[in-house]
């Protein structure tokens, strides 16, 4: 048996992620209407997604310059990815 997990747990954003929702699809170029989308292709619904993942949660890189432990006297440069889930 499986169960839904697709809901929203506050009732009343319900009206802000569907404004979210069609911002995405703004920003993507997709056209979404109000209302059942099954003409959508699955890239495109996946792309809306993505972008609202996108926009959630950011990832923040830094890039740092340091000696290299290999090689005495070169520089090696260090990159950080970081992303915050909440």
């Amino acid at each position: 048996m499986s169960s839904n997990n697709n809901r929203i747990n506050v009732p009343q954003a319900k009206q802000a992620m569907e404004q979210f929702k069609m911002q995405a699809a703004s920003e993507v170029g997709v056209n979404l209407q109000n209302g059942y989308n099954g003409n959508l292709t699955s890239r495109e619904a996946g792309s809306i997604g993505g972008q609202m993942v996108k926009k959630m949660c950011p990832v923040q890189t830094a890039n740092y310059c340091r000696n290299s432990r290999v090689s005495p006297g070169h520089i090696q440069t260090v990159r950080y990815i970081v992303s915050m889930n909440v």
